[in-house]
């Protein structure tokens, strides 16, 4: 089955206005990211992005759609998937999102959670925050300067910063791909980039993008810095960004999804595979050489999440050698 032309999708455009209207992923900007395809159905306002990956096309989100109108959506790009002989993993899916999947027949597992932190009334007041703000003291003391920048402007030294920062990671180094955002291109205006130098010289950065939905805000999405910098850069940078973002009145910031994090029992839904939830847990009790989702839970619960949310992978067809393999190498996740 072939998907109508839909005048919605004629332009990028339109795929913004419906995250605008629709999204409620906190991670949702990344449906703009260059690569992805979107698929529409007349009648319905929204759309799925997706990826194609070999015979797996793997989607990004739920259906960004109203509640109405997400399950047709959602039925008719899998009618249109197996036409074609594919099949839809369903990736960075939120517990809505799942509970969808898991009525359409998917093996539905939590894989990791997202994070974020409400802006209203924070602060880096009492002992919880201590080592935080002596981290953040000890590279302001070593100079460190912050400025929100124009990312065309800086392209070069940010290119710079994250040539050094894969180098020094190694040869090895996983990174997610698909997963995360970008840096330029047609939508970098909407993005923020917040860049660290000391004596004028950049040695870090932070990239948020823009959140709609429920929790509206940002989303710290890349970040980057040099292997020389002093302890505490990173942490300064985001919360100069955190002062910025409160100044303006933005409700929410999130720390987006880190996989194999805050599993939980209660999290399953009814269809999720047992063998991989065990698989799962092992990755995330002894994993950490394959993914460093250790240290990034770290960062992320060192600034006293008030939310975390549960996210999920849902598998057409139940979890194949061939969609997990497709999975892993279409996202670097392992």
């Amino acid at each position: 089955m072939k998907a109508p032309d839909s005048p919605r999708l004629q332009s990028r455009d339109d795929i913004l206005s419906g995250l605008e209207r629709h999204a409620d992923n906190p991670s949702a900007f990344l449906a703009l990211n260059r690569g992805n395809e979107y698929f529409a159905w007349p009648g319905i306002d929204g759309f799925v992005c997706y990826r194609p990956y070999g015979r797996r096309w793997l989607q990004f989100g739920g259906p960004f759609t109203d509640a109405a109108t997400r399950k047709e959506l959602e039925t008719r790009f899998i009618e249109h998937a197996h036409a074609g002989g594919r099949r839809v993993i369903g990736v960075q899916l939120q517990r809505a999102d799942a509970e969808l999947f898991a009525e359409l027949g998917f093996t539905v597992n939590q894989v990791g959670a997202s994070y974020a932190v409400e802006l209203a009334d924070f602060n880096l007041r009492g002992k919880r925050f201590l080592k935080l703000r002596n981290k953040i003291s000890r590279a302001l003391r070593a100079g460190l300067e912050i400025a929100d920048v124009d990312a065309t402007r800086y392209a070069e030294d940010v290119a710079g910063i994250d040539a050094r920062w894969l180098r020094d990671k190694g040869r090895h180094t996983k990174e997610l791909t698909f997963l995360i955002g970008e840096i330029g291109g047609e939508w970098q205006p909407l993005r923020k980039l917040f860049l660290g130098t000391i004596g004028g010289r950049p040695v870090a950065y932070v990239s948020f993008a823009p959140v709609y939905g429920s929790r509206p805000g940002w989303l710290h999405d890349l970040s980057r810095r040099l292997p020389d910098c002093p302890p505490g850069v990173m942490e300064a940078i985001n919360f100069h960004a955190v002062e910025h973002f409160r100044a303006l009145g933005t409700p929410w910031l999130h720390f987006g999804f880190t996989p194999f994090t805050s599993l939980d029992e209660e999290h399953e839904l009814a269809t999720a595979s047992g063998a991989s939830a065990r698989i799962i847990r092992l990755i995330a009790d002894h994993g950490d050489r394959v993914y460093p989702a250790k240290s990034q839970l770290e960062y992320k619960l060192k600034w006293g999440p008030s939310a975390i949310l549960p996210e999920y992978f849902a598998f057409d067809g139940g979890l194949s050698p061939r969609s997990l393999w497709a999975l892993v190498r279409a996202t670097n996740i392992l």
